[in-house]
């Protein structure tokens, strides 16, 4: 069996490799590894609206049970409210049951420890463990877990955005596509609750729907339909609400480094941005970097994945991070990405100044990128070799300040992917296949 987790969790195609009984295996195991002390033990559950989850949830929850592990059911929420709400209920541990931006038939199940904190490779490595070895021993008559409904837990999670976002937003024009998925209820509210004007669209999940040409990953609805009502800009969201993009009020899309950018410079006017840094992955455009520059602001970089964003940002104890496909960190209110803070720190920032999107977002200009995938039999060694880094060496060197270069084996396919950089378009893309070439070479 190759490794269950990855990047963000356990995720397959739901019923086919993401099973029942897999579902229940894990659960069982997370009891297991993630539960200390004495006396009931609570975990939180929730799950996005995508049909499968309705099984899987039931599934974990056997699973927890069996356990002895009682479960607050939460329901339908956001993957930020259920780490949230694993801090906030001081429960043993957090399961969010989404595949994110994936389409319905996927699904995932990813876990918080104590906290609302992901896990790390080694504590994920040791329910893998506990999956192969089998339930263990198994409590009966009242030492089973029990399972009882939370409530309170939307309205809980709005509160917590509402008194960590003060700013009001009255005036301000918002269309929020929802992706037909877990920010569906918690996003407009959230908006309207502090001032805005929501327009939400795609926002009636049935279960079928989610991320179905709409949503972070689909963004020409949501530009539409910011031109049509005439908004002040547009956010999306994806199926569990971690990530935020936004559109101005022309249309044009503000990704993910742009809204860190925006952020960034917000929060170091404000005296939080801590030691004036910025946590990015390697694939934030040259572009923030440059900007960030100019603005007295340092970027550190992790790897792709936002979990190596959480990692940098507590490590080094830094206030925001994030990746440009919206995941955006902001630590002192969330534990992990959160797409409504993040769309709330931003009209926020527009409120203050009385300034458009697109005029604060424009001091970043994000540079030409071309992304070339090559398929290998041998990741390692096509990265390797001398003759790939020569390559390299000589496309950095025709680059210099003005353009970079990224060479990185894909974590999942045999693929190396090659992505430049550069002052326009034509220069970007010849770099691109020089490079490209030297890895087909070594096939």
């Amino acid at each position: 069996m190759g490794r269950l987790f990855g990047t963000d969790g356990v995720r397959g195609v739901a019923n086919r490799e993401l099973t029942a009984e897999l579902a229940v295996a894990l659960g069982s195991a997370a009891a297991q590894r993630l539960c200390t002390g004495t006396g009931r033990r609570v975990a939180v559950v929730g799950r996005d609206p995508r049909a499968s989850g309705e099984m899987l949830e039931a599934a974990v929850i056997a699973g927890l049970a069996s356990q002895g592990v009682d479960t607050l059911r939460a329901g339908v929420l956001p993957t930020p409210a259920v780490a949230y709400l694993t801090r906030a209920y001081d429960a043993d541990f957090g399961v969010m049951i989404s595949a994110s931006h994936n389409p319905m038939p996927d699904n995932g199940i990813k876990f918080f420890g104590p906290g609302g904190h992901k896990l790390d490779d080694a504590t994920e490595d040791q329910i893998e463990d506990l999956v192969a070895a089998g339930p263990g021993l198994r409590p009966i008559g009242a030492d089973l877990g029990r399972v009882r409904d939370a409530d309170d837990a939307l309205d809980r999670y709005l509160r917590h955005l509402s008194d960590t976002h003060p700013t009001r937003l009255d005036g301000l024009t918002v269309v929020v596509d929802c992706a037909h998925g877990a920010a569906s209820d918690a996003g407009p509210r959230a908006y309207r609750a502090a001032g805005a004007t929501v327009i939400a669209i795609n926002a009636e999940p049935d279960g079928l729907n989610i991320n179905d040409g709409c949503g972070s990953t689909h963004l020409e609805p949501l530009r539409a339909a910011v031109l049509a009502h005439g908004a002040d800009l547009g956010l999306a969201h994806d199926g569990d609400a971690d990530r935020c993009l936004a559109v101005d009020a022309d249309g044009r899309v503000i990704d993910g480094d742009a809204i860190m950018v925006v952020l960034a410079l917000a929060m170091r006017e404000a005296g939080e941005l801590a030691d004036a840094t910025l946590v990015a992955t390697v694939m934030s455009n040259l572009g923030l970097h440059l900007a960030m520059r100019a603005a007295g602001v340092t970027v550190r970089t992790t790897d792709v994945g936002d979990r190596y964003v959480l990692e940098q940002l507590r490590a080094g104890g830094f206030t925001l991070g994030g990746e440009q496909s919206g995941h955006i960190v902001l630590p002192q209110v969330a534990t992990t990405g959160d797409g409504i803070v993040t769309g709330l720190r931003l009209m926020a920032r527009i409120a203050a100044t009385g300034t458009s999107l697109a005029e604060l977002a424009s001091v970043m200009r994000t540079l030409p990128q071309v992304l070339i995938n090559v398929q290998v039999t041998d990741k390692a060694d096509a990265v390797g070799h001398p003759s790939v880094r020569e390559a390299v060496q000589r496309a950095e060197a025709s680059l210099g300040d003005t353009g970079r270069i990224l060479l990185r084996p894909s974590g999942t396919e045999q693929l190396v992917r090659v992505m430049v950089e550069a002052a326009d378009e034509e220069t970007a893309r010849q770099v691109a296949d020089d490079v490209a070439d030297a890895v087909r070479a070594r096939r």
